[in-house]
């Protein structure tokens, strides 16, 4: 039967020889392999589901007239061979968006297959490793070529992919399968920019991964001649979405360097992954020049805020204005923000975990007491530009300090009863295509930071960008009624709408519209203002106190009418 067969594809399917007395099983059979031949045969496996289970029978590739529409429930190891082999088919023969479905089809179908023992499988373009896990399972190593993989301390030589799987994988008294799959097709995967047109699967069987805080860690070798004929990309780690056909960057970063050759993937989740050549969003000089100017900025900043609240306390008396008092407050927020945020990259750092949760805690807090007291100062303009008459409100100043320092501290809070782990070392990039991964202490689900900083500031900005227009309409105004002899108060106005700007904190809204051409320069703005805004309201305090010296007894205004500090 196999000499009629052909010995290839009686090997590719590992067919079970059975008696045939009947001359109708005999022309079935003559049939069956007319159509092997025809090589149809391979994409109608993978279409149709695959592979079958008749009762009490293995697996077989013949199957194919009797065949389920979806992914069999089990399959042993003969059969997931033969899926490898179709698909290996299906490489050479089909577009992007077939192969997608057929490797997706594969991975189900190596999560589903039945060992009793850690097995590799190797089928000319694909590389699988089936791991059957221990109770006590204490993380994974893999190692693989595409002549061999395994996951043992033997050593591969020429290893193209090494993975390392946290221990958080599986939880205690778990033994599901971990699956590791490599696909390798340069002729489909290469078009796409995917490097060395490699693909990466990992996946545990009967079990979803997604938000893992120890992350899932790939390295693949970047070799030069890669990066000297595309000179202008660079490595990017990104998931295959098998619902799209394409990739995306959620929950992966990549780490690299030109002179080490080779590129290290951390992603949150289990799918196929790739490591992608794109053309980076900035580049490399930029963000050197943009991280030195972070550093000197939030430096002067911290030291001007120093000086401002030094010159507050020493001249105290002569400044009782409650918008004065508001913008002490919002500096304090300022210079605690840069207090914790300047040295956080030197102590995450540090082996002790210790510092790095207290400078995330704080760094955490300081940027929402900063959004909360920049909301304020919105909300204080609004009573002094719209409400106008009746603003008394008793204990005024008490009541915004509860909100602004008491707020954020309950959002601190309750993220520490959620997760008491969320604070700690992130790993962080300027750009997800940056080669230099940046530690630092932080908020690490990401969930929460999105929720807590860029919703929160979201909410901040647009009610502030609404107060902004009602200043710069009421000065307008203001400004028809005064005569036209007047000399400099254009001058004036435009200097009073950069300094009500910065207090409101508008220039943070930058970072909304740094995208497509405008990320570069859109970044260096945001870097700039923002880095300096405590230098900005140092002057904005510096003129603000000199108008209130110079103003004659009784020219009191209506900021001082809204309640009693």
């Amino acid at each position: 039967m196999c000499q009629q067969l052909g010995r290839d594809r009686c090997k590719l399917c590992h067919w079970k020889v059975v008696s045939m007395s009947d001359g109708s099983a005999s022309s079935a059979l003559a049939v069956l392999c007319h159509r092997m031949k025809s090589g149809l045969f391979y994409v109608m496996v993978l279409l149709t589901g695959g592979l079958s289970m008749n009762e009490g029978k293995k697996y077989s590739c013949s199957n194919y007239t009797q065949v389920l529409s979806g992914v069999p429930s089990v399959v042993d190891v003969d059969g997931a061979r033969c899926w490898m082999e179709v698909v290996n088919e299906h490489l050479k023969t089909e577009n992007f968006s077939n192969i997608v479905k057929s490797v997706e089809k594969l991975e189900r179908v190596l999560e589903n297959t039945a060992l009793n023992e850690t097995t590799s499988i190797i089928v000319e373009r694909l590389v699988a490793h089936i791991f059957r896990a221990e109770v006590n399972f204490t993380g994974l190593n893999i190692s693989a070529s595409q002549e061999r993989v395994t996951s043992d301390s033997d050593h591969v030589a020429n290893i193209t992919v090494k993975v390392h799987l946290p221990k958080e994988l599986l939880k205690t008294n778990e033994n599901n399968t971990i699956v590791f799959c490599m696909i390798t097709s340069p002729e489909k995967y290469g078009p796409l920019g995917i490097l060395d047109g490699r693909i990466v699967g990992l996946a545990v069987s009967k079990k979803t991964v997604l938000g893992l805080q120890d992350k899932v860690n790939f390295s693949m070798p970047l070799q030069r001649p890669t990066l000297e004929s595309q000179a202008d990309k660079q490595p990017s780690c990104q998931f295959l979405n098998f619902s799209t056909s394409k990739f995306y960057q959620d929950g992966c970063t990549t780490e690299w360097k030109r002179d080490e050759g080779r590129v290290v993937c951390s992603c949150d989740h289990l799918t196929y992954f790739a490591v992608l050549m794109v053309s980076p969003s900035i580049s490399e000089s930029d963000q050197e020049i943009l991280s030195y100017i972070t550093l000197i900025g939030c430096s002067l900043s911290l030291f001007f805020l120093v000086v401002t609240i030094v010159l507050y306390a020493t001249q105290r008396g002569t400044g009782t204005d409650i918008s004065l008092k508001v913008h002490i407050n919002l500096s304090v927020a300022l210079i605690l923000l840069n207090l914790h945020f300047l040295p956080s990259q030197q102590v995450a750092a540090l082996s002790s975990s210790g510092p790095c949760i207290y400078v995330a805690v704080l760094l955490h807090y300081s940027l929402l007491a900063t959004f909360t007291w920049t909301a304020i100062e919105g909300f204080h303009l609004y009573l002094l530009l719209v409400r106008v008459f009746n603003i008394y409100v008793r204990r005024y100043l008490l009541k915004l300090s509860l909100v602004g320092w008491g707020f954020p501290a309950v959002i601190v809070i309750v993220i520490a009863i959620i997760d008491k782990d969320t604070y700690s070392r992130v790993t962080l990039h300027p750009s997800k295509t940056n080669g230099t991964a940046v530690e630092m202490c932080y908020l690490s689900n990401d969930v929460m930071k999105l929720v807590t900083t860029v919703g929160l500031f979201g909410l901040v900005f647009v009610f502030n960008l609404a107060m902004l227009v009602v200043t710069m309409r009421r000065l307008k105004s203001l400004r028809t009624e005064q005569t036209s002899r007047e000399k400099g108060r254009a001058r004036r106005d435009t200097c009073t709408v950069l300094g009500i700007t910065c207090l409101l904190g508008i220039t943070w809204g930058i970072i909304f519209f740094s995208f497509g051409q405008l990320t570069t320069p859109g970044l260096y703005l945001f870097c700039v203002l923002n880095s300096l805004q405590g230098f900005f309201i140092f002057l904005w305090f510096w003129v603000f106190k000199r108008k209130t010296e110079d103003r004659q007894p009784g020219s009191d205004t209506h900021s001082t009418n809204t309640g009693s500090a």
